[in-house]
């Protein structure tokens, strides 16, 4: 018979499931308090929430809150990177606290939305990409460039004609009146 705190921490961690962009399954064994107080201290300061769950618990808000692909990446001692914002960041911010903990913490996988889990190579993958700004800059530039190239052959004819043309009116003007 569940005890209503766990009913309530089921009922918490549904809610933070349900508002996260990106959901990452870490392994923390191995780590002492000291580690895991500096690392939730360095998540904090990426924007992450890194939550110790059970495995049990957190089966159970991942079923309330429709994302059962979630259960694919829990194994073993379990917690959770949730990122609110940007999921490249939050996967940053995660992949930088493994790479600094020495081998410690280890990324199980990750869940983005209804799609299916992430394997730790992708979530890797999702760290390496520039942040959004970045992105939208270089999608941006890429959909000008060929607006620019069309608007600069066009102008290119344009101007082309417009200089055969003034070298035909200097070439019907009199020599005296160019004198």
């Amino acid at each position: 018979m569940p005890t209503q705190e766990k009913i309530d921490r089921v009922a918490e961690l549904k809610d933070k499931l349900e508002r996260s962009s990106i959901i990452i399954s870490t392994g923390y064994s191995g780590m002492n308090a000291n580690q895991m107080v500096d690392l939730r201290r360095r998540m904090l300061d990426g924007g992450v929430e890194f939550v110790v769950v059970k495995n049990n618990l957190l089966s159970r808000a991942a079923d309330a809150a429709d994302i059962p692909q979630l259960k694919d990446v829990i194994s073993g001692q379990t917690a959770i990177a949730l990122g609110y914002d940007d999921a490249a960041v939050t996967a940053k911010a995660v992949n930088q606290a493994a790479q600094a903990s020495a081998g410690v913490l280890a990324v199980h996988g990750a869940v983005i939305g209804q799609d299916a889990a992430m394997q730790p190579e992708e979530v890797s993958r999702l760290a390496d990409l520039p942040p959004r700004p970045i992105l939208v800059a270089l999608l941006l530039g890429t959909m000008q460039s060929p607006l620019y190239g069309l608007a600069t052959v066009l102008t290119g004819t344009i101007r082309s004609l417009a200089y055969v043309l003034q070298a035909r009116m200097d070439q019907l003007q009199p020599a005296d009146a160019a004198e």
